[in-house]
């Protein structure tokens, strides 16, 4: 017999429950058929369909060796790809390598293959939420202390999330060949920009030298003692990251931005109001100190209103909700994510987060604070930078620069950062040392060096995953709690220069 008949009605012997299970068996063979005939429908259906949405795993199989087939812009036919399947089994199973052929010969149209792959998505999908209803319906009967309804919605919400974004709930195992593909396409990115950044700019061109922009899945630490500025710093990152914001198409042909990107601020300590004014302050360059006292003149009013105005439309989008637990703050950032897009998530800061359950000391929440917040970083493939408190061990110490050791609970939040960033203004502290005025000689020295520190801070880059360590000079205007790129001398002097 040639004909392809649905392998459900050649296996009668299945149990009625998989039986039941949404499927296609015929636009998968159609699919294949059109695939083999013609390698060129590959890049019509690849965006839609994977090998994990078949129903049948011989299927799956086959069309995975034709992906690897076609992307090495190798022939993928019946006799090119039977050599791969001689010893399969299940393949044996449907009549061996001659099931190719008689998929190739079955092909009735190409033309259809997008409709067929779209079909075998679909079923896919259903299958995978029956799988998630009945997971639900089954925790929710279990009457379990450990098994906190609260839990379980964040759970099933997490689950459909990644069915949503990934057209499947879990990913497993992958071949070391996609892990290949994916580290090429990264590399390629930023191959294309001229060597530039593969990440998402900070705005900051010596911190993006550094870190070569913020990367897709990373966790980032920005720590400071108090008043050092970080928070200044990550509005700073956060409003350059919004302004640049453009959406189009991109390299893999998925709608999203090709600039910049959508920003998420869990502001934790600070109302939104607060964080829009210091946004608004450096925007408008009008003294943070004025916006809040309302002290301003006609001319910086009118300047405060005109920038108001451009950045109505910036994707910054802030939470101001306190003491939220990581697993909340999780389910926002999905919501965030599945609504209007998220592409950096902000986090000021750290330990006002509160872990999903009460542990027994705070080190072990603090773990599972930092635990969850990489887990973010991960199933939303995002960079997710977290503020965190410096313990008071600096300030006992004479090099007042911070080390990875000054982290408050170090253990976990050092383990799980892939950067470990600190925020340093030796002017802080110099400025609390002056002396007498009466001591003329120590005076001219304090105020020489005072001079010098002026608008400069330091970001320590102390632990970083993928990359050097190092420090960063920036220069810092108080006023408008703004950071930028630090003008250097030998840059300072080419500029007056003649050519």
């Amino acid at each position: 017999m040639n004909e392809i008949r649905p392998l459900g009605d050649s296996q009668p012997a299945e149990s009625a429950e998989i039986n039941q299970q949404p499927h296609n068996i015929e636009a998968e063979q159609a699919l294949l058929g059109a695939l083999l005939v013609n390698n060129d429908v590959f890049d019509k259906v690849t965006s839609i369909v994977k090998d994990i949405h078949f129903y049948d795993p011989v299927h799956a199989r086959i069309f995975e060796t034709i992906s690897t087939r076609i992307q090495k812009n190798a022939l993928a036919s019946p006799v090119t790809i039977k050599a791969f399947f001689e010893d399969d089994e299940g393949l044996t199973e449907l009549g061996g390598p001659s099931y190719l052929a008689r998929l190739a010969g079955a092909s009735v149209s190409v033309f259809a293959a997008r409709d067929y792959a779209q079909m075998i998505y679909d079923m896919a999908i259903r299958r995978d939420l029956m799988a998630i209803g009945e997971e639900i319906s089954s925790k929710a009967r279990l009457v379990e202390v450990s098994s906190e309804p609260s839990e379980q919605i964040v759970e099933a919400e997490q689950q459909l999330y990644a069915l949503s974004e990934q057209g499947q709930v879990e990913s497993g195992f992958q071949s070391f060949l996609k892990a290949v593909t994916g580290a090429v396409n990264i590399t390629n990115q930023a191959y294309q920009r001229d060597g530039g950044l593969a990440g998402v700019s900070t705005g900051l061109k010596d911190i993006d030298g550094k870190l070569g922009g913020l990367h897709p899945s990373d966790l980032l630490i920005l720590a400071g003692r108090p008043s050092m500025g970080k928070t200044a710093l990550a509005t700073n990152i956060a409003f350059n990251i919004a302004k640049a914001y453009k959406k189009g198409r991109r390299e893999d042909g998925t709608e999203g931005a090709i600039e910049g990107g959508v920003v998420g601020f869990y502001s934790l300590e600070m109302s939104a109001e607060q964080l829009a004014s210091r946004i608004l302050s450096e925007a408008a360059e009008i003294n943070s100190h004025n916006i809040r006292s309302g002290d301003m003149t006609e001319a910086e009013f009118r300047k405060f209103v005109e920038a108001a105005k451009q950045l109505e439309t910036c994707p910054l989008y802030i939470d101001d909700t306190p003491a939220l637990p990581i697993s909340q703050l999780a389910a926002r950032a999905r919501r965030l994510k599945r609504t209007h897009g998220l592409d950096v998530l902000i986090i000021d800061y750290l330990q006002l987060v509160r872990p999903a359950t009460a542990k027994d000391s705070r080190v072990n929440e603090v773990s599972e604070i930092t635990q969850g917040m990489k887990a973010i970083a991960k199933e939303l493939n995002i960079p997710v930078i977290a503020l965190s408190q410096l313990s008071r061990a600096v300030e006992s110490r004479e090099d007042k620069r911070p080390q990875l050791s000054d982290l408050r609970e170090s253990g976990s939040i050092e383990q799980d950062a892939d950067v470990v960033m600190f925020v340093y203004r030796e002017e802080y502290y110099k400025e609390r040392e002056q002396p007498s005025e009466s001591d003329m000689e120590k005076m001219a020295t304090w105020q020489a060096e005072m001079e010098e520190l002026r608008g400069k801070a330091e970001v320590v880059i102390g632990k970083q995953r993928h990359g050097p360590i190092g420090t960063v000079k920036l220069a810092f205007k108080g006023e408008f709690t703004r950071f930028s790129d630090l003008v250097q001398d030998w840059q300072a002097n080419a500029g007056d220069q003649e050519f």
